[in-house]
């Protein structure tokens, strides 16, 4: 895995909104502890143990996939789904950048067809796909807010539900 840090002089640890209004943190300290938690995350997934994501979420959480909102249960549900689909999902973090109060990942996903998966009845193939995220920290470490976007276009047509020449 590959890291990329934004560093910024160690401060008080205090806010400032910068031209475009957004909250940065003046403190490396907070985005390596998102990035800590950002990680803990990933390995949640791996030993699916989807509690040890749920448990680093604000219960206030918003979540976007794909830019579009999508309530807490609804996230829950997908997640699921997909370990019901590919029970052994594995998320590879290619990288992690933290800036302010936001962490983004770049993942590749790899697992097998061992679930129905848009009505596809399981093949037993291995299959991957690629992911970004991003996740807000609020001051107390829980992510406040959670999108992900994904290329699903090699898993599907390794599936066989899209041409093999479709770019």
């Amino acid at each position: 895995m590959t890291a990329t840090v934004n560093e910024r002089p160690a401060g008080s640890g205090a806010q400032e909104h910068n031209d475009s209004g957004v909250r940065e943190h003046n403190n490396s300290g907070v985005q390596e502890r998102n990035k800590e938690i950002a990680l803990a995350c990933a390995a949640a997934w791996n030993r699916w143990e989807l509690d040890g994501i749920f448990t680093h979420w604000s219960p206030d959480i918003r979540h976007f996939s794909e830019d579009r909102p999508v309530d807490t249960e609804q996230m829950a549900a997908a997640m699921r789904g997909g370990l019901a689909a590919f029970p052994d999902l594995h998320l590879d973090v290619r990288s992690i950048v933290a800036e302010g109060d936001r962490v983004i990942l770049r993942i590749t996903v790899t697992a097998t067809h061992l679930g129905e998966f848009l009505g596809k009845a399981p093949t037993g193939k291995k299959v991957s796909w690629f992911m970004l995220e991003e996740l807000q920290f609020n001051d107390a470490g829980q992510i406040i807010e959670h999108h992900d976007v994904f290329n699903y276009l090699p898993m599907l047509k390794e599936l066989g539900l899209v041409a093999a020449d479709v770019l």
